[in-house]
């Protein structure tokens, strides 16, 4: 099976080094219009070689690892390739992107979404092992073809991934409440502090609760731009019920009513008897 990367930075970088120790895996190639992310690409041997967006169309399986509105633009690019070419997109919202799929490449399409990542990008960010013992959400894959989910299914096995199946609005809805405000508030919570205390202080004082709540603010502000754009409405949703349980517990505080502070904040708890 020969693979071409579309998109060389944390995602695709750190897909390629995983899909390297597959010995189904003939080849793998990279794409990128960033010069520099080609030549670090090449550099880490993240890929073979760099070819151009054309070439790509050869390949057996595509995969877009770059921003929604790149992996839209790139489909409607894509409709002359072969019958049984799989083109593999792992752009953080879904329901767009899966409705912008040219007719005449549907069943060529797997819509994926790999629960995985870090706040840093680039090529020099990719990591092996990203993908190891993480969540796949595989959306609407009864509009793709057989073979092609057939070998999208593969590929996430391989890397060992687990694999969760929903329609794209229900991923879109649960991404914006799971990963897109997190990463909101996390923006939110640098600005905040940016603009109340000066270099020195935060410095000094920020210990590990404040590092934690902004690690996210480091992610890539153009892939984010586009995620917020493409899931608007359900991000808004998502704010705005954190923004009224903000304001409850504020509140609380407000009137010292401890013991409603107190429960909420074990009712906040209990999310970890979740995550364990």
């Amino acid at each position: 099976m020969n693979i071409a990367i579309i998109g060389l930075g944390l995602m695709g970088g750190s897909l390629a080094l995983s899909l390297k120790q597959l010995d189904f895996i003939d080849n793998i190639v990279g794409c990128d219009h960033n010069k520099q992310h080609q030549e670090d690409a090449l550099k880490l041997g993240l890929v073979d070689k760099i070819v151009a967006f054309n070439e790509t169309k050869k390949y057996d399986v595509i995969i877009l690892a770059i921003p929604v509105d790149g992996v839209i633009s790139s489909l409607t690019n894509l409709t002359d390739i072969y019958q049984n070419t799989t083109i593999i997109d792992l752009g953080s919202t879904k329901e767009i992107i899966v409705s912008s799929v040219p007719q005449t490449i549907r069943k060529n399409f797997v819509a994926a979404h790999p629960m995985t990542g870090t706040e840093n990008f680039g090529p020099y960010a990719a990591v092996e092992g990203l993908y190891t013992d993480q969540v796949v959400v595989l959306c609407d894959l009864e509009d793709s073809g057989e073979l092609q989910a057939s070998v999208a299914r593969k590929i996430f096995k391989a890397l060992g991934m687990k694999k969760y199946f929903m329609k794209s609005h229900e991923h879109d809805r649960h991404a914006a409440f799971i990963s897109h405000m997190p990463h909101a508030i996390s923006y939110s919570i640098a600005n905040t502090v940016m603009k109340q205390e000066n270099k020195r202080n935060i410095l000094v004082l920020a210990a590990g609760g404040f590092r934690s709540m902004s690690r996210l603010a480091k992610s890539s502000p153009n892939m984010w731009e586009d995620i917020f754009r493409q899931n608007k409405n359900n991000i808004i949703e998502a704010i705005e019920l954190f923004q009224a349980e903000l304001s409850d517990l504020k509140l609380s505080i407000k009137n010292d009513e401890w013991d409603k502070v107190n429960q909420t904040m074990q009712n906040g708890n209990k999310i970890h008897d979740i995550l364990k």
